[in-house]
């Protein structure tokens, strides 16, 4: 287990965010760390494997590759499956699901896919033990996942169990929230080392300002949740108590304050029961207010990183940016005059400020007249988006505005 074929998949734009953190982490570099669309391979070994289940904030999952063999049909892969050694990870007790993932490949139904993996895995244990582990669709102990593209099959083991993003701290959520892994690569892109201030204006439940929050205290994303790997045979509780109590240790008082605002105070009593559960309810500091007219919540200028209302989110914009037709409207003069207020009001409020902003609108510098100085491509689920980065100097509105690329 010291040499473990690791593929962690992250959100399309994430990739060499992803690939940095992992080398933080682990110190990987060279051919054990491969950067490629749609994550990052990683040659570790098992412990690797739980560490980067436990600090990773940018991965959606930590699979062990297990097979990568060529195919033409469905029986290819029932033999591909055959020949893994599924004893060494796993027992007849536990229950497990295959899920497939493919790209351009030839094969009719992925379902019918599925199905021949999940009988050959089953097999295999029956001609081993006599026995044969059952299926669980729903809240299966060991997850089996097989990508397929045009010619080749790739088959994995989750080591992660539910995806990373979920933290283990946000039970009250509104409408669209963004997920934990997003807002981690937010942070990510904006260089944001908690050096200054944080603030979210549109903080919803709070995502943002606490995986904000966390960062500034070094407490490890997975430090409150459980994991697949848990339920393999190779799992060791010495060591991963080891790993968690090391993360334990590392937790620190952030040096600065992170804070949010959002207009619906219900959104902000979500906020703050959120915080608590993450720990960093004595770092966060919540508040209800209008965007529009929030003051700065800091005398020292920072850094504004904002997932504002579009779509579905836009009726939470603000006076000026509610909207009754949900995505529709969200490009319409409701939701234009909303960016383009918020703007003016940065403008002449926020000297000093650097706001981070993501949408799918590739026109919002126009809307808002200000000039970016930087954009990063980032994807919010299937929603394509862009990062913007505008730094906010008194008198900074553009008079003539071209459309961002």
């Amino acid at each position: 287990m010291n040499a473990l074929q690791l593929f962690l998949p992250c959100a399309a734009g994430v990739e060499g965010f992803l690939a940095d953190e992992v080398h933080r982490l682990t110190g990987l570099a060279g051919d054990d760390l491969l950067t490629g669309r749609g994550g990052v391979s990683v040659r570790a070994s098992w412990r690797e494997a739980m560490r980067l289940n436990l600090h990773s904030r940018l991965a959606q999952r930590v699979l062990v590759q297990l097979s990568h063999t060529p195919y033409r049909n469905e029986q290819d892969l029932y033999e591909a499956a055959s020949a893994v050694a599924w004893e060494i990870w796993f027992t007849p007790r536990e229950t497990f699901k295959v899920e497939v993932t493919a790209q351009h490949s030839p094969l009719k139904s992925l379902n019918f896919a599925g199905l021949k993996i999940k009988d050959a895995v089953a097999d295999r244990f029956r001609h081993k033990s006599g026995e044969r582990p059952s299926v669980d669709v729903q809240w299966p102990h060991v997850r089996v996942y097989a990508h397929l593209t045009s010619d080749h099959a790739t088959l994995y083991i989750d080591t992660s169990g539910e995806p990373l993003f979920k933290r283990g701290w946000r039970e009250d959520k509104g409408e669209a929230p963004l997920k934990e892994t997003l807002a981690a690569a937010m942070i990510a892109a904006s260089g944001w080392d908690a050096s200054v201030p944080l603030y979210d204006p549109c903080c919803g439940s709070g995502t943002i300002a606490i995986e904000a929050a966390q960062v500034a205290c070094n407490i490890a994303p997975g430090f409150l949740r459980r994991f697949g790997f848990e339920r393999l045979l190779p799992f060791q509780a010495h060591v991963w108590k080891a790993l968690w109590e090391e993360a334990r240790e590392m937790q620190r008082p952030s040096p600065v304050p992170v804070f949010g605002s959002d207009v619906a105070f219900r959104m902000v009593d979500f906020a703050q029961r959120n915080a608590e559960r993450g720990g960093v309810a004595d770092t966060v500091q919540l508040r209800g207010g209008d965007a529009l007219q929030r003051m700065p919540p800091s005398e020292t200028p920072g850094v504004m990183l904002v997932n504002p209302p579009y779509g579905e989110r836009i009726e939470t914009a603000g006076v000026a940016g509610k909207s009754q037709g949900g995505r529709e409207r969200a490009e319409t003069e409701d939701g234009g005059d909303f960016f383009a207020q918020l703007a003016s009001h940065w403008k002449k409020n926020y000297s000093g400020w650097t706001a981070w902003v993501l949408t799918p609108d590739l026109k919002l510098p126009t809307r808002m007249r200000l000039k970016e100085s930087r954009r990063v491509p980032m994807w919010n689920g299937p929603i394509e988006c862009r990062l913007f980065r505008f730094d906010m100097i008194r008198g900074s509105a553009r008079k003539d505005a071209n459309p961002g690329s």
